[in-house]
């Protein structure tokens, strides 16, 4: 009866033998082999070498396990990292920002998010142990710890991410459906300043101590300007000249001025 073939993304057994010897006839570097399942079906040999049998060893199991990660369009597993499934969202997401179908700021967003609290909690789970109970636990915690606007966050990244694992094959369904969504408090409704503290803020811009020693002479019209508008601060930041019309008194915002990190893909705001 035949063997059954390694499964894609394995390898068998490891073998190993003196690759040389030096002057005295004593081994000098050892060689490591195994036998390695791409992701085409084939079965390839993969070696390695190091100063001792284990060393070599070593650096053959690091060759291998770095083979068994997929590119985009290889298939994922329910043995997978979660880490592994991470790269492929964030990868796939930081495309979409390129091509202008997402905000650089969503990625700074989900690139802290996925730093401070989904790798740390799910990072060297595997695909399958992402289960609905394990995934709502985490999120109830990042919730009581830092909020429900960054739970909520960490829950769209692991969904996402999750999604991605049954395209590929990892999973049949995703856990996260089964998770509540998160609530928050109700904010208090917004008002609108009366004329009173309309008049109290421009003229605390001009008086006030902590005012007049930043030194921003433009403040004043900035604030008239987003009071007189209803625009957000980005909004006015990214204002300029060719937007304001000033015979029919009207403003056209079209950008959004944004602080990303230098290696968020962004497009500069033209004069």
């Amino acid at each position: 009866m035949s063997r059954p073939p390694l499964p894609i993304g394995t390898w068998g057994s490891i073998s190993t033998r003196v690759e040389r010897t030096d002057a005295r006839g004593r081994p000098g570097t050892y060689l490591a082999k195994a036998r390695f399942r791409d992701h085409d079906g084939h079965v390839r040999p993969v070696t390695a070498v190091g100063r001792s049998k284990t060393g070599a060893e070593t650096a053959l199991k690091q060759k291998l396990q770095d083979r068994t990660r997929t590119n985009q369009s290889g298939a994922l597993s329910a043995m997978h990292k979660i880490s592994h499934l991470l790269d492929l969202w964030e990868k796939r997401f930081e495309g979409m920002v390129a091509d202008g179908k997402r905000s650089p700021t969503s990625l700074d967003t989900y690139r802290r998010a996925l730093k401070n609290h989904i790798r740390p909690a799910f990072g060297e789970l595997r695909i399958g142990e992402a289960t609905s109970p394990r995934i709502d636990t985490v999120l109830s915690k990042i919730k009581d710890t830092s909020g429900a606007p960054t739970a909520k966050t960490c829950r769209a990244i692991i969904s996402g991410a999750m999604k991605l694992a049954v395209r590929y094959g990892a999973t049949s369904v995703n856990p996260v459906r089964e998770v509540d969504a998160i609530e928050a408090k109700p904010r208090n409704p917004p008002r609108a300043l009366t004329g009173e503290e309309v008049t109290l803020l421009r003229k605390s811009l001009a008086t006030d101590d902590r005012a007049v020693q930043a030194d921003l002479p433009d403040l004043p019209d900035l604030v008239t300007f987003m009071l007189g508008t209803g625009v957000r601060i980005g909004e006015a930041l990214a204002s300029v000249w060719s937007e304001v019309n000033l015979e029919a008194i009207k403003a056209t915002e079209a950008a959004m001025a944004v602080r990303v990190s230098p290696q968020t893909p962004s497009r500069p705001l033209e004069p």
